[in-house]
């Protein structure tokens, strides 16, 4: 059997003699042999092992999960499952870190912006998660039931992706501290709420689900807001007449005033700035075709509604 000195098994490994002495003292590689003056002798065996210590420790495997293996204490396809995952867990990170830096790069972020950047971009998966369910618990807790709102809540879930862009990371971070504004929580929820309301009142009159006020008056409007029409002008009754009877006969109600608050309630709620920043950044996060912008056309619908109330 033929028998190597540290110094031959340092030239046939590309190690050197300071880490196969190290590695042997830790009795990951032992010597085979002693040769007569005492000198560490190595057999192939060592050899293998050693190339297979070496491959381990590039990849980043501790020692004493090292030494687990050569003893045959913890199989390879074990250990090399388990530092699949660990690495997989650390590229995300490095991404995550790369997209926070490029985007206070681009934007001149402070310190302290930085700060929550990275937090809130390095959250886990479950931890983002939770901080969504929360947001959106909060706004439809109890109304999950209601028809159509399973596909509502769905639609407004973010998922960012294993490898976001710096887009993604900013609109995450925006994502993020909007969902944790109580002034914005309670105001998803007094529309949902107001929305569950005249679902219900059309599911138990039997009819079919009512078309969205908001939906309405952004079709009606955005022809008048086109043409540069004035809210307030004398030629925009006939736009406020077109929504206002189509609400009305929608809900079985007479026009007038309370019926014309009501709208114009709704219509606030739907036009909420804070929400529309919600759809686009959701839309940045999870890759989807950017929104329309509902706020033109509502605002100028409001305002018309506005000023025909008594």
């Amino acid at each position: 059997m033929a028998l190597y000195s540290i110094g031959d098994l340092a030239r046939r490994t590309g190690l050197t003699v300071k880490t196969i002495r190290f590695y042997a003292d830790r009795g990951i590689v032992p010597p085979s042999d002693r040769g007569p003056t005492g000198h560490r002798l190595y057999d192939l065996d060592a050899v293998a092992r050693l190339e297979l210590v070496r491959t381990l420790r590039d990849l980043g495997v501790d020692l004493p999960t090292i030494r687990r293996v050569v003893e045959r204490e913890v199989s390879l396809p074990e250990v090399a499952a388990a530092h699949a995952d660990a690495l997989a867990v650390q590229i995300r990170t490095l991404r995550l870190r790369r997209a926070v830096l490029t985007a206070v790069a681009r934007r001149g972020s402070s310190p302290e912006e930085m700060d929550l950047m990275h937090k809130l971009a390095r959250l886990s998966e479950d931890e983002r998660r939770r901080l969504v369910d929360d947001f959106l618990q909060a706004a439809f807790d109890g109304l999950d039931t209601v028809p159509g709102f399973a596909g509502i809540i769905s639609s407004m879930t973010p998922e960012l992706p294993d490898d976001p862009s710096p887009e993604q990371v900013e609109a995450w971070v925006e994502l993020a501290e909007l969902a944790q504004d109580p002034d914005f929580r309670a105001s998803v929820r007094r529309m949902a709420a107001r929305l569950a309301a005249e679902r219900d009142e059309a599911g138990h009159a039997g009819a079919p689900p009512r078309p969205d006020p908001g939906a309405l008056a952004r079709h009606h409007a955005r022809a008048a807001l086109a043409a540069g029409l004035a809210p307030a002008a004398p030629e925009a009754d006939s736009v406020v007449a077109a929504v206002v009877a189509a609400y009305a006969r929608d809900r079985g109600l007479p026009d007038g005033p309370a019926l014309r608050r009501r709208l114009l309630d709704r219509l606030e709620d739907v036009n909420d700035p804070r929400r529309e920043r919600y759809l686009e950044l959701l839309a940045v996060i999870n890759g989807w075709p950017a929104p329309d912008p509902l706020g033109p056309a509502l605002d100028w619908f409001t305002e018309a509604l506005r000023a025909r109330l008594p």
